[in-house]
């Protein structure tokens, strides 16, 4: 059964309070969270996968769902990614700590929102900051 629902705690390289710049978020390889996100074609090197999401406003954001797979097409990496989050993450002035939930609300329809530091209920965890959450929103 798929993962209807999924929180990242953000940390500062995530929203970009380090000063550095990183390839996305990264995504652990738990399968839990991982059974939240389309499947990625494995040989084929850096599969990808845009991700519709709608906010709380109703506007339509685009991100990128990628296995970075290049360790086995003679690179180094092996690690699943969000990418494209930068403008969502200013927009809502997003910091380290606050958390970004992403719910299916139908097989065709994803939904984000936020939740500022702090706010904390309903939470099974998985990681040190990705969880599967009984979300409603």
């Amino acid at each position: 059964m798929a993962t209807n629902a999924i929180e990242k705690t953000l940390s500062k390289n995530d929203t970009g309070e380090t000063g550095g710049h990183q390839a996305g978020i990264l995504v652990p390889k738990d399968p839990e969270i991982l059974g939240f996100f389309p499947q990625l074609e494995a040989t084929i090197k850096n599969p990808r996968v845009p991700l519709d999401l709608l906010d709380d406003t109703g506007r339509e954001w685009t991100f990128m769902f990628i296995y970075y797979n290049g360790k086995f097409f003679g690179g180094t990496r092996n690690e699943y990614r969000v990418t494209g989050m930068t403008a969502y993450l200013r927009e809502f002035n997003l910091k380290a700590g606050d958390k970004v939930i992403l719910r299916r609300e139908s097989p065709r329809t994803l939904r984000i929102t936020f939740k500022r530091a702090g706010d904390h209920q309903g939470v099974l965890k998985l990681s040190s900051s990705w969880k599967v959450i009984d979300a409603e929103f």
